[in-house]
Parts: C-alpha cells; structure tokens; sequence
C-alpha cells in the first residue's frame, strides 16, 4: 500500500507554533514514528506553503498511490483550487485537521475539500494522521 500526507501552509512550523493547540513535536519527528509503526505501508510525506504547489502534488499521485491524507491547513477554508484538484484524482483522499476546526473562528467551518473527500477527521491531534491511515487498511 502506498499512501502520502500533504501538509499546507505553516505546517512546517509544528512543534514551535502554537503548541497549546499543535502539540511541541515536529512533523518530521512524528512522521518518522508513523513510518515505524506503519511499517508495511509506503509512506511519504510531502509539505507546502504555497497552494500551486500542493495542487502539482495531488496531480502528481492523485491517480497512482492507494490514499491521500491531506491537511491543507487554511487552503481548507478558501481554495476552490485544491477542492477542484481532489475532484479531479481519482486516490481517494481523506481531509484531516489537527485542531478541532469547529471550535475555532466561523470561516474555518467551511471546507472546499470535505464534499469529495472519503471523510474527515479534526481534532485528534498528530492522533488524527494514524485514524487516517488505519481508514484505508
């Protein structure tokens, strides 16, 4: 099985950003114990700040890898381009938020992603990346 994590914008400031709500361990750290734990899967991981970037992306493995998990941090909530790009791959992709997205401000209750992705998961913390990849085990 072949699956990737695309992270979006200021992602890459995990363990120094808001740790009271993102938790103080970086993603690299925390993908590095995925890929221990999920050892038969091939798993790769791939992180942008720029919303063209993570549209490439999804053209790129949208139509050959098993899975997508796909944070795409505030793009979530204001990009017609990648709910348009998730549209168009043929991978499933599940929508994920490490912060539960419906406790905080009213426009990030809105997701151009949520209406063709497989499903959703926000809230559980870095936790939400291993419910998303056990949804396609």
């Amino acid at each position: 099985m072949k699956l990737i994590i695309i992270n979006g914008p200021n992602l890459n400031l995990l363990g120094k950003r808001e740790p009271e709500i993102y938790g103080s361990k970086t993603f690299e750290e925390f993908f590095r114990e995925l890929q221990l734990k999920f050892r038969e899967i091939e798993l790769s991981y791939y992180q942008s700040n720029i919303e063209g970037e993570i549209i490439d992306k999804l053209h790129e493995v949208g139509f050959e890898y098993d899975g997508i998990i796909l944070n795409a941090a505030a793009y979530t909530h204001t990009s017609v381009g990648i709910g348009d790009a998730v549209k168009g791959i043929t991978t499933p992709v599940v929508e994920l938020h490490i912060s539960n997205v419906h406790a905080r401000e009213e426009f990030r209750h809105h997701s151009f992603i949520a209406p063709a992705a497989k499903g959703v998961l926000f809230g559980f913390g870095l936790k939400g990346y291993e419910l998303a990849i056990q949804s396609f085990l």
